[in-house]
């Protein structure tokens, strides 16, 4: 296939910018590049405009810098919501890609980024925030911060029954401690004057002897009889 040399107008992804010569296909060149504007053929007329484009090009990569650095801090203060279908264990159903990203940008933030400047070394399989990174100029990189969460909420933990028995036993433990303490508390002897007056009544305090051991009373005169 017959080759030709050309002069960019315009920068094309993949080919070049303003001011490039490069060697294209002869049918690419005629049926393409050349009726859309965004090439000249490389004479010796079209060589002079060569200042002209190298200007253009700088003015225009001076401008999309600075739009991507401004873009860079704005997306460094977002936090991009991300909705995704869950299990009842919690597990996602599929993966988020850069594309979901960018479809979010668009939908909650109206922020048109192709989704080739956000950078996943592999898709998001969890739930939770993380921080994406964002190729957004040769020169210029960002962050962007995604929370993925469930649109179907878990359920409330259950109540673990160890932790039900552990409390019980504390709670008879205490109410065992508390009866021994007033068993103790009966059974202690009492202290103090109280305790001592007891003490010494209950010393002098004598036996009573056996009525058998009593001696009879005498008999009064004129009873003999």
């Amino acid at each position: 296939m017959p080759k030709t040399q050309v002069i960019l107008t315009s920068n094309i992804v993949g080919l070049g910018a303003e001011s490039d010569q490069v060697k294209v296909s002869a049918g690419y060149a005629r049926n393409y590049l050349l009726p859309h504007g965004l090439a000249v053929s490389l004479t010796g007329a079209n060589k002079r405009r060569l200042e002209v484009l190298r200007q253009r090009r700088a003015e225009r990569e001076a401008h999309e810098f600075n739009t991507m650095a401004e873009l860079a801090k704005g997306l460094s203060k977002l936090i991009c919501l991300v909705t995704v279908k869950t299990g009842d264990d919690g597990k996602m159903f599929g993966t988020v890609t850069n594309g979901a990203i960018a479809d979010q940008l668009k939908t909650q933030f109206d922020i048109s980024l192709d989704k080739r400047k956000i950078h996943l070394d592999q898709p998001i399989k969890n739930l939770g925030e993380f921080e994406v990174e964002l190729r957004l100029h040769p020169e210029v990189k960002g962050a962007l911060k995604v929370r993925v969460e469930s649109s179907t909420p878990l359920p409330p933990p259950e109540a673990k029954p160890e932790a039900k028995s552990e409390e019980g036993r504390h709670d008879r433990h205490d109410r065992y401690d508390r009866r021994a303490r007033r068993t103790y508390r009966s059974d202690k002897p009492a202290e103090g004057a109280e305790g001592a007056q007891k003490s010494e009544g209950a010393a002098e305090r004598k036996p009573r002897a056996p009525r058998a051991e009593r001696p009879a009373k005498a008999e009064e005169p004129g009873k003999a009889e």
